[in-house]
């Protein structure tokens, strides 16, 4: 990827040397944290080298009447103002120089600070303006005029106002193995930025289930990402969950692909092992039998803090582990405590944030035979 702002602006902050390079360094340090734990070949997935971002977000700088898309500067010192981006997905990038005239003749800039662009890889769009300024019907007006002009769904944030023109969402195809599955992708929540990867990370994660079968729990689903494949693996899937608008996206998403062995509920960890040791009692689990399953297996997608001492004990008790993480730190310090049980089978990186010192980590662990 050639960028003229490498070095200033603080989007890329491992480039030197290119791709390859990058790519490289990642590999040398994850192969020095796990050295204790895992010398067998580390599966690698690479990502296309530009245009690999379905979700950016952007600045709107002012300067003078005029203004610029700004992203924060290398060392965090200022703003550099950019023109365009060759990470963003190509209708993104392609949407960005008429968008950004289109909102200074339309003066829908007074106090517009940002711009988040939602893509689907057909080119479906949301952009979210966001405001430091109450908006109303007035400002709906002129953005639909935006709106209709470039074919595109636009949301207006401000404090606790949201306008929407045209809908909150994308609807995404994800190949996986020869199968498509759909996802609708809302505004303004978490969604995996890369799509190319995402399929890789889907594919290589339904491959470390092949052949086990049963149940599957899965803790910190989202929005389904995982779980509407994994479906297809297991006879029923549990998957929990605490963010009520990402249960409520799994459950349409489960919808869209005509699928009926999940139970999606909303409760923390935590909760979900008081429930199973009966600690607790949940009335959102009235309607939910959990002497029906047979779950040896579980999926858990951590934010970056990892798991705590109480959910890895749990996450323990259960004979296939499936850990994909965002943090080799936590990630690492899980794992110190799974391998006392467990033995790592596979392990993989997925280069979700290019020239960025960022990993997607995926781990497999099958229970220790005595």
């Amino acid at each position: 990827m050639e960028c003229q702002y490498f070095g200033e602006c603080g989007s890329c902050v491992n480039y030197e040397g290119g791709y390859d390079a990058q790519l490289s360094v990642k590999k040398e340090r994850l192969k020095s944290l796990f050295s204790d734990l895992y010398n067998d070949e580390m599966t690698v997935f690479e990502s296309p080298q530009e245009a690999y971002r379905a979700r950016s977000e952007f600045k709107l700088w002012h300067v003078g009447d005029d203004i610029h898309y700004g992203m924060n500067s290398l060392e965090y010192k200022g703003v550099v103002l950019v023109e365009a981006c060759p990470q963003v997905a190509t209708p993104i990038a392609l949407l960005m120089p008429r968008l950004i005239k289109l909102i200074a003749e339309k003066k829908l800039d007074k106090k517009l600070f940002g711009l988040d662009f939602l893509s689907s890889t057909d080119g479906a769009m949301v952009v979210s303006f966001l405001y430091h300024r109450p908006i109303d019907e007035t400002w709906d007006v002129v953005a639909k005029e935006i709106a209709d002009e470039l074919q595109i769904n636009i949301i207006g944030r401000a404090r606790k106002i949201k306008r929407i023109i045209g809908q909150d969402y994308v609807l995404e195809d994800l190949n996986v193995h020869d199968t498509t599955y759909r996802f609708r992708h809302i505004e303004n929540s978490f969604t995996q930025p890369n799509p190319r990867v995402n399929e890789k990370m889907l594919e290589w994660a339904l491959d470390q289930f092949e052949g086990i079968g049963g149940d599957l729990l899965e803790m910190y689903c989202g929005a389904g990402n995982f779980t509407i494949p994994f479906a297809t693996k297991f006879d029923k899937v549990l998957a929990t969950e605490i963010a009520k608008s990402s249960i409520n996206a799994a459950k349409e998403n489960m919808r869209l692909n005509d699928i009926e062995n999940i139970e999606f509920l909303r409760m923390s960890a935590q909760e979900f092992v008081q429930a199973l040791d009966g600690v607790r009692e949940f009335r959102r689990m009235k309607d939910i039998e959990l002497s029906d399953y047979t779950l040896e297996s579980i999926f858990v997608d951590p934010p970056r803090s990892g798991l705590d001492e109480e959910s890895c004990a749990f996450t323990a008790r259960f004979d296939n582990i499936l850990y994909i993480s965002c943090n080799p730190e936590t990630l690492k310090r899980d794992l110190d405590i799974f391998t006392q049980t467990h033995e790592i089978q596979s392990m993989a990186m997925f280069d979700q944030f290019p020239y960025t010192f960022h990993i997607e980590m995926g781990v497999m662990l099958k229970r220790k035979v005595k």
